[in-house]
Formats: structure tokens, sequence, C-alpha cells
């Protein structure tokens, strides 16, 4: 059996695009297998902290192709077509493990040309979503199923996304290892620091949004528990919205209407290594998505010792424990989101101190280090057989 230090691992991903959290990720596997390569079509380039801290090769240029019009209420029905020349570049890197993302084109590709590298597949499964899971397509569930067959072990982010290989691909649960490998590192997201803070007019308690500004991810819902609050006479206290997309200047107008101006601060997009002043400064982390696989801004927010008030849709809310380190919530239901919210106002800063300390207590048990051991983990049960 080959040592960590002999074993090639190839990672395929078609697109990288933005995956900024991934990099902590993947320095740890290097320092455990140094010969391991990223393969990707598209590559948003390395953070300062991680520059050439594992190998990246980009092969082709990958294309999300959407299938349906903008969904309203999760992800929009799409694939990503990638390059089938990353064949040559497996046979040509002679890889001893393949991690593959989801049941992608690359991933068909290399469970087909396996006998000829002779080489393990594990498929990496974010977690479980309406939208993502297909279930009822039938066609993309047999030849999920077909796929599963022919791979070696499956690495998913939580319980949701091994219910789904269980239950719907069939896939033994003997070779399904769950543990999150989309964490948080804080101090890559406190690289820099964001002077647009200084400037703006913040009350406490300060409840923090991340995330595009899209039907998806339920920023509607939250300005309507906003609302609400400040029907009931609520309004000491801020709501600070850190990103961007198409729906932003439609809900800022509708924000204004309703009166929420002095509550509802609109940051506009930060970079990746800069959020971090944002989670310091903040007290309560809110995620109203209504479609997530997983939601890696969770395990930040947590990260940074905050409280988090998590959407029942997304992957993540496993990592709440209900009145311990937060409260999940059916975005759907404004009025639930607004007694939570209406619950950490009057109670600051007791409540927002001991769920914070809470999160870092829970959040402590899943690190890139750790997600790192789990894929060694991996290895070893691929080969059947302990790592030197």
């Amino acid at each position: 059996m080959k040592t960590r230090e002999e074993i090639r691992l190839a990672w395929l991903i078609p697109s990288v695009k933005g995956g900024y959290y991934w990099q902590p990720f993947f320095k740890e596997v290097t320092n455990l297998f140094p010969q391991m390569v990223l393969f990707t079509g598209y590559w948003s380039g390395f953070l300062k902290r991680f520059q050439d801290s594992f190998t990246v090769k980009i092969v082709g240029e990958s294309q999300q192709i959407l299938s349906e019009k903008h969904s309203e209420t999760g992800y929009t029905s799409s694939f990503i077509y990638a390059s089938p020349a990353i064949i040559l570049d497996l046979l040509k890197f002679k890889p001893d493990v393949v991690f593959s993302s989801y049941f992608s084109i690359w991933t068909l590709l290399a469970l087909l040309f396996k006998p000829v590298g002779n080489w393990k597949v594990v498929i990496f499964y974010d977690g479980s979503s309406p939208t993502v899971d297909a279930v009822n397509s039938k066609v993309r569930l047999y030849s999920r199923r077909l796929m599963s067959r022919f791979t070696d072990a499956f690495l998913t982010n939580n319980r949701g996304g091994k219910s789904y290989l269980v239950n719907h691909l069939n896939v033994k649960e003997s070779c399904i290892f769950i543990q999150p490998y989309q964490v948080a590192d804080i101090q890559t997201l406190c690289e820099n620091y964001d002077k647009k803070l200084t400037q703006l007019q913040l009350k406490s308690p300060i409840f923090l949004f991340v995330g595009q500004v899209i039907p998806r991810k339920g920023v509607k819902n939250l300005l309507d528990a906003c609302i609400l609050l400040k029907k009931q006479g609520y309004q000491n206290y801020t709501l600070l919205m850190v990103g961007d997309g198409e729906q932003k200047e439609e809900l800022k107008t509708y924000s204004q209407e309703a009166g929420l101006e002095q509550i509802v601060q609109w940051v506009g997009q930060v970079k990746y290594n800069q959020l971090g002043t944002y989670f310091q400064q903040s007290d309560v982390f809110v995620l109203p998505t209504l479609e997530d696989v997983w939601a890696v801004v969770v395990s930040e927010a947590m990260a940074f010792g905050k409280p988090v008030l998590c959407s029942k849709w997304a992957g993540a809310y496993e990592l709440v424990r209900e009145g311990e380190n937060g409260y999940v919530f059916d975005p759907n239901q404004p009025e639930d989101l607004a007694v939570a919210m209406r619950d950490f106002i009057t109670n600051h800063p007791n409540l927002t101190e001991t769920m914070g300390k809470k999160s870092v207590e829970f959040i402590s048990e899943y690190t890139p280090q750790k997600a790192a051991e789990v894929v060694a983990q991996i290895v070893s049960f691929v080969f059947d057989q302990k790592l030197n």
C-alpha cells in the first residue's frame, strides 16, 4: 500500500466560481496528500494566504446551461457543461482516487474510465434539496442509481445528503461518510478590513444577512418579518444586508416604502476575505433561504460566535440546535421569524452572548482540518487498509 505522500488524489469540480470557502479545505487535504490536484473548468483565483498552497489544473471552459426559466422559490434547473478532455488529464495524472462533484458529466466519465485508469471513485454530494435531488425525474434518478453502483464511497455535508443517497439512490450506508467539508476559516474571512462599515449608523442588536439578493434566498420574507416587528413597535435594531443580486434594487425600494430605512442597511457586495468585518460587528446571523443544499455562511457565523436564525430549507440547519445556539424557522411564515428576532431584541445582550458561546462550542467539531482527516479515512476505506 502506498503512503499518503505517494497517493495521488484528483478532485473534479466543473466550476469553482466564487467558491473561496473551498481553499482552506484543499490546503489541509494537500497537507495530508501532497500529490493532490484540483481539476476545474472555472477558477476564480487564489486568495492571498492560499497562493499556490495546492495545485489547480484548468480543463477547458465550463458553462452553466439553464434548462428552464428562473425559479422564484429555489434553484433554477440547469446543468454544467464541462470539457470531456478531463479524461486525457486524468489518464496523464494517474490518480489513485478521484473525488468528483455530484453526478456531473465528469463523474460519469471518471466512472466509465475507471477500469482503464484503475482508480477509485468517490462522489461528494454537498447536501439534499428538492431541485438538486431531482426525485421527480425518473431518467435522472435511474442514471444516478446506475452511477452509484460503481462508486466506491460518498461524502456529504449532512444527514439530509445521506438520507437522499440511501432512500432514493439505494446506496449502502456503510459507503457514506458524513462530515461538513464546506466550513469556516476565520483567518481567511478576516484577511482584510472593510472600511465601509464605519460609515453606517448601527443600532444593537445587529442582525446580519450574507448572500445573493435573489428570490431563492428569501430576502423579501426577511423584510416582511421586519415590517411585522415595526407594526409591533420594535425598531431599535439593525439589519445589515451584505450581498448583491437581481432583486437588490427592488427590495431596497420595498423596504424604504415600508419605512425600514432606519433599520435596514444595504451594504452591497463584499470581498470574501472582508466578510469577517461584518461577522465580528453583528450580533445574530439570519438566513431566510427557500432552498440551499448546505449554506456555508451558517458555519461561518457560528465560528464568529453568533447565534443563528436558520431557514429549515438550508442543509446547514442541522448545525443549529434549537434554543441552544439559535432557532430554525420556516421562511414562508414571516411571523415566526419575527417572533425569533423579537426574542433577541428584547433579551439582548444576554441571549446573544449565551447562544453565541454555544455556536463556537458546536462548530469546533467542524473545521477544514477535521474534514481533511475524514478524506484520509475515505481513502483508507476504499483501499480497505490503514494509511501510513
